[in-house]
């Protein structure tokens, strides 16, 4: 691709920049708190967020810009395979937004999201026994794995084309065809976002029992609850 036929160009809108970095956010602290007593509600919150943020991404997938959009990056498994097969060539498939592979990481991201938050709110109130907080600790395992997956094809993809694609996850802008017009920021979508979760985890917060735990209220059950904490 020639460089001056290329100019800086929002690719992302602010929302879907702005769930981008709360799901990696929420993910990161929910797998560091998952196995600890005194950050159960914490843990637990970020994981509602989680499932919340899933929602709204599935909804912006169906009426938002461009290439947030499922059907701009969701494609068959041909034309994954085609564009796998281009890479090692010398001019390998290059896409705006999200490449096919890339969108199958998507969707299998989200899926695993919602699988998991599913399952460790179902341990979480009590609706089986342990083999559902097993499910849970595996589902978010699972889901670790596919976000190792991503983050090295997302590397791999920016040395391949000569961009870089995290930066352009925190701008919104990649370098593309002068030809591609800015998507719209939607500005007004995210702010919208961000109150939201901050009103939630203030909520949250203030209905969380004293000392953070959910053994002080409710029993000690759901993700990690093979831990014992009594000192016999």
């Amino acid at each position: 691709m020639n460089d001056t036929a290329l100019k800086p160009t929002r690719v992302w809108d602010v929302p879907t920049r702005v769930f981008h970095a709360l799901l990696i956010a929420c993910f990161a602290g929910a797998w560091i708190t998952g196995d600890s007593e005194r950050w159960r509600v914490l843990h637990v919150t970020l994981g509602l967020t989680m499932a919340g943020l899933v929602a709204w991404r599935v909804i912006w997938g169906l009426v938002g810009t461009r290439h947030a959009r499922f059907a701009d990056f969701v494609r068959g498994p041909g034309k994954v395979v085609a564009y796998l097969k281009s890479l090692p060539t010398r001019r390998p498939e290059h896409h705006v937004g999200h490449n096919p592979a890339g969108g199958w990481a998507v969707l299998a991201l989200l899926g695993l999201t919602a699988v998991t938050t599913g399952l460790g709110w179902a341990a979480y109130s009590e609706w089986g026994g342990e083999w559902l907080g097993e499910l849970h600790e595996g589902a978010a395992t699972a889901m670790l794995v596919v976000v190792g997956v991503h983050v090295a094809g997302v590397l791999f993809s920016s040395r391949l084309h000569r961009e870089n694609l995290v930066g352009a996850m925190i701008t919104g802008r990649k370098k593309v065809d002068t030809g591609e017009p800015d998507v719209k920021p939607w500005r007004t979508v995210a702010v919208l976002m961000l109150v939201a979760v901050v009103g939630f985890w203030a909520v949250q917060w203030q209905q969380a029992p004293a000392g953070g735990t959910v053994a002080s209220a409710r029993g000690d059950h759901g993700h990690g609850s093979d831990h014992d904490d009594d000192d016999d």
